[in-house]
């Protein structure tokens, strides 16, 4: 499409975190049309729930375009980000993280967020929204869509492993006690 009246310069001028839908007649812009998928009021809160939680590096992957990822991705704090990702690009990122020998934790609710979950040291679907492939192929599934309930997740899974190690080291201390008497 020509751009006999400048249109490309014009185009920025819309907000980045709408994503675009340009009409064009005879190969000239008729209209653009913004498509808002608004921000959860929670997202940025849920990002630093994560942090708070240990999470070391927070990467976020959207199939949106450029210029919306990066205003997002501003918006919510996240350490790296990805525009216009296909579900093989979420795979093969997640297999070059763990052959760095990083643990991965993807959280996603979509059935092309599915093989991607399965392959991840930890997959999490969100359950309420979630896909029956997304749900399917999670190690955990949480039951309603408050992404402040991951960090709430990791850390009682933390604890059950504490407990867990403490019962293992009590039974053998107790059974050792036993031994020498």
């Amino acid at each position: 499409m020509s751009d006999p009246g400048g249109w490309q310069g014009e185009i920025r001028q819309y907000p980045e975190e709408y994503s675009h839908l340009y009409l064009a007649i005879d190969g000239r812009l008729a209209a653009v049309i913004c498509i808002e998928d608004p921000l959860r009021e929670e997202a940025k809160a849920s990002v630093e729930a994560l942090r708070g939680a240990g999470i070391s590096k927070i990467v976020m992957m959207t199939g949106d375009s450029e210029r919306t990822a990066a205003a997002i991705a501003r918006r919510v704090g996240v350490d790296e980000y990805y525009s216009e990702v296909l579900p093989e690009d979420k795979a093969r990122f997640v297999e070059e993280e763990k052959a760095k020998g990083h643990k991965v934790i993807m959280i996603g609710d979509g059935i092309n967020d599915a093989p991607v979950l399965s392959r991840a040291d930890i997959g999490i679907a969100m359950g309420a929204l979630g896909s029956d492939a997304a749900i399917e192929a999670a190690d955990i599934v949480l039951m309603d869509d408050d992404p402040l309930k991951i960090s709430k997740a990791i850390h009682i899974s933390r604890k059950c492993i504490h407990i867990v190690y403490e019962n293992i080291y009590f039974a053998i201390g107790i059974k050792v006690l036993f031994l020498l008497l």
